[in-house]
């Protein structure tokens, strides 16, 4: 037995004793909203809860060779003794960070998801499971101008604390609690930003209306973030529900009100959108799934090490809903995404769109420590109905290349539809038809900062000859974007482009300006969409100009044919 994983033993050992013969699932629908309760946690995480329970036998074999937990821990004891003693450092050691980042090590040897998360990193977890977080209820994002990276306010969301603090569009944030943020990065200054209920945070911001420098604060408080952001008819009869912010424990609920309400607008199909969506409640993704399929048919089959890991989940419901449905997925789509696409998709109950899955089928369960943090392991895989293993293979690949797809896997084992159609395992979902994100160009990418900084000057009336643009009022939430809306002249489009030249941006040609004026034109609307009607409206501009979504409605009618070719072999199989 070699004295590293003695050692990784040892912390283990010393941060939490279990028994995984202990783990206790929640196989019920309705999840009540505790501590307890399963979340979510990087991409696509599904965690069922396990209590600490010290095992029994007091001696442990590892390769044939039995030691003492006892004895390992001391080991772990004096070694950190040790380390206190002698480093050079040892008087600015952070000892809650020395076990933070050993037991992280240890997990990660395991598997790309098992995991140690501090008190602060569970709990922001928690309040992520149920659609909701603590903050001020505004979206930043970085842009640079003239070479320096500023933090700039997008939107704010209704009924928030930076909406009734009159934060704007374009309102550039200066610093956080009189801590300068110019040059950080936008996640960073989020992290700043967000605290306990009930704290205040003092923003110094530049006002984009007067480009004065103002000091306000303002409360944190719970802001929702459902699960699905928007849902709209694209077309007359096409229905769009964008389920892009995880399972949560409000998931169903969610789809339920968009459907029924897309279904009064006149919805005879739909596109289901789990773009980027990183997974999260396993119970929610079985319920969304067995929304269109039918009663009694598998969703999924869970398989652990232990019996009590092992068990299938089924669509329980009365009826379904047989409307054409083209699921849209990409490499940002994990875990309970993909079992509801995986599902959807052997029983040919949809069509899946758009790029391979990112490959998550693993079960985290949760250990609930002392002080308030999380062991996360890992304890049993996910199969489709089909009996595919939705996991990417992780054995002798990095972390960095796991999670960015650098490695590329050959898929294995060929499984059947209800149809008889081949689908694959070992590999994330394979959709069924092949269509790949455009990616933006580096012009299209350097185009996005002084598209933003052109808007900022436009809304609020800086732009000579187009005063017409500014808005001098709130955010109108709730309203739609109509392709007349917002539109852009040739007199706008040479306004921006003067822009550029009078900013010292990157010049461009003659020839680069044209071939972008569909990108220019695009992202001007989003941004002024974004300024009146607030980022959630605004992406329907985005819509209009995607190319998998527009795939997506095109492919409408093939899945139906393939949605009725299943009814129909169900129906024989059934006799």
């Amino acid at each position: 037995m070699s004295k590293t994983f003695v050692f990784a033993l040892t912390i283990i050992f010393c941060a939490v004793t279990f028994n995984f013969s202990q783990t206790t699932e929640k196989p019920n629908m309705q999840l009540p909203k505790t501590k307890a309760d399963p979340f979510k946690l990087e991409k696509g995480v599904y965690f069922s809860t396990t209590k600490s329970n010290p095992p029994k036998q007091q001696e442990w074999a590892v390769d044939g060779v039995e030691f003492e937990r006892e004895n390992v821990t001391a080991d772990f004891i004096e070694a950190l003794d040790i380390i206190r003693a002698n480093y050079v450092d040892g008087k600015r050691l952070n000892y809650n960070e020395l076990t933070k980042s050993s037991l992280s090590s240890l997990l990660r040897t395991l598997d790309p998801h098992s995991n140690y998360y501090d008190s602060n990193e569970y709990q922001d977890l928690l309040s992520d499971q149920h659609s909701e977080y603590v903050g001020i209820g505004c979206t930043i994002a970085n842009y640079i101008n003239n070479g320096k990276s500023d933090t700039y306010i997008t939107s704010t969301y209704p009924d928030s604390s930076a909406s009734r603090a009159g934060l704007r569009f374009g309102d550039k944030i200066i610093a956080v609690n009189g801590v300068n943020v110019s040059g950080t990065p936008s996640l960073n200054v989020r992290e700043q930003i967000r605290g306990q209920k009930g704290t205040s945070v003092r923003l110094t911001v530049e006002r984009a209306t007067t480009k004065r420098t103002e000091t306000i604060e303002v409360r944190r408080q719970i802001v929702p973030q459902p699960s699905i952001p928007d849902a709209y008819l694209l077309r007359p009869g096409v229905g769009y529900i964008d389920l892009s912010n995880g399972f949560n424990y409000t998931t169903f609920d969610e789809l339920n009100v968009a459907y029924q309400d897309l279904r009064e607008q006149g919805m005879t199909s739909l596109i289901l959108d789990l773009r980027d969506n990183p997974g999260g409640i396993l119970e929610q993704a079985v319920r969304v799934a067995g929304k269109f399929l039918q009663n009694g048919q598998v969703v999924v089959s869970q398989r652990g090490r232990f019996a009590i890991d092992n068990r299938t989940l089924k669509a329980n419901h009365k009826g379904s809903e047989n409307i054409p449905l083209v699921v849209l997925v990409d490499e940002g789509s994990a875990s309970a995404s993909e079992i509801v696409a995986g599902a959807l998709q052997d029983h040919d109950r949809a069509l899946i769109i758009g790029e391979k899955t990112f490959g998550k089928g693993l079960v985290q369960s949760v250990i609930d420590l002392p002080n308030g943090s999380g062991l996360t392991l890992t304890t049993a895989k996910y199969y489709t109905p089909a009996g595919r293993l939705i996991q990417r293979d992780y054995s002798n690949v990095g972390a960095y290349d796991y999670f960015n797809h650098k490695v590329k896997i050959t898929q294995s084992q060929a499984s059947r539809t209800d149809t008889g159609r081949i689908v694959f395992s070992g590999d994330g979902i394979t959709p069924d038809e092949l269509i790949n994100k455009v990616k933006l160009s580096q012009t299209e990418i350097s185009l996005l900062d002084p598209v933003f900084l052109f808007t900022r000057e436009l809304v609020n009336g800086r732009i000579q000859g187009f005063e017409g643009y500014k808005i001098t009022r709130p955010i109108q939430y709730g309203q739609r974007v109509r392709p007349s809306d917002f539109s852009v002249t040739d007199d706008l489009l040479s306004s921006f482009r003067n822009f550029l030249t009078t900013n010292k941006f990157s010049t461009f040609s003659n020839q680069q300006f044209a071939e972008n004026k569909k990108f220019i034109i695009a992202r001007l609307r989003y941004n002024l969409a974004t300024a009146s009607f607030g980022n959630v409206a605004a992406n329907q501009v985005l819509i209009e100009n995607d190319g998998q979504v527009g795939k997506a409605v095109e492919a409408l009618p093939r899945a139906e044919s393939l949605a009725l070719a299943a009814r129909k072999n169900l129906q024989k199989s059934s006799k």
